[in-house]
């Protein structure tokens, strides 16, 4: 029993640091650049890309193409993106970064999603499996399986003065 109370206490201590990290990183980057963690995680894969089209987008920081259209759309509003119709097939859309967006993105700090995501994908195979059972068995605990994941985006983006 006692080894159960000391593996219970580590694993709330570590969703503590989880949920720590998360909160604190998320501030600091709303603080910074006036963004949600997951627009200013899109203007970085932009970034690294010069230019990249919505469903790869939506690839690289593993959401779901519809929702990236939502942050697109919020950084097109700011101007801190465009998108460009391609003139061989007026089909295809790419989105780069505007100067606003690059001078930006100089300054911005890492993302806690960003740098999740590169870390699990350095994971072999038999880890990846892993930590999904433990997570999906956090997730059933608190009953939340079926609960949808979605982001939580602010309503509107406020660039600090300096940043405009």
């Amino acid at each position: 029993m006692d080894q159960n109370i000391q593996a219970i206490s580590d694993i709330i201590d570590n969703v503590r640091r989880i949920f720590q990290i998360l909160h604190e990183q998320s501030k600091q980057v709303e603080k910074n650049t006036g963004l949600t963690s997951p627009q200013l995680w899109a203007i970085k894969i932009i970034n690294e890309n010069k230019s990249i089209n919505l469903s790869e987008l939506a690839h690289r920081i593993y959401l779901h193409p519809t929702t990236v259209v939502g942050i697109v759309d919020r950084l097109e509003k700011h101007d801190l993106v465009r998108r460009t119709r391609s003139r061989s097939d007026r089909r295809m859309i790419s989105i780069e970064l505007t100067e606003k967006g690059e001078s930006l993105v100089k300054d911005s700090p890492e993302v806690a999603q960003g740098l999740l995501a590169a870390g699990l994908e350095e994971l072999p195979p038999n880890q990846l499996e892993e930590i999904d059972r433990s997570m999906k068995s956090l997730v059933k605990i608190f009953g939340a399986q079926k609960i949808p994941p979605k982001l939580i985006l602010s309503s509107e983006i406020s660039l600090p003065r300096e940043k405009i």
